[in-house]
């Protein structure tokens, strides 16, 4: 993985701004809860979302430790 783009992320998201906005994206995807009646259109919608969000924060960190 380009070590440019990750870096990029952790100067983006890691201001307090940055960091509100990542909380925020966290409290509607990965800690969100649908329930049982939740279609599987949904849980994918859901799952998809969620793995972006994995996905952004694992750059931030990338960008963080020059990993």
């Amino acid at each position: 993985m380009d070590k440019t783009i990750a870096h990029n992320y952790a100067r983006a998201l890691g201001s307090d701004a940055g960091r509100a906005v990542m909380a925020h994206l966290r409290s509607i995807t990965v800690e969100r809860w649908l329930g049982p009646a939740a279609t599987d259109a949904e849980l994918r919608t859901l799952e998809a979302q969620r793995a972006l969000v994995h996905q952004i924060e694992q750059m931030i960190r990338r960008g963080q430790t020059g990993a």
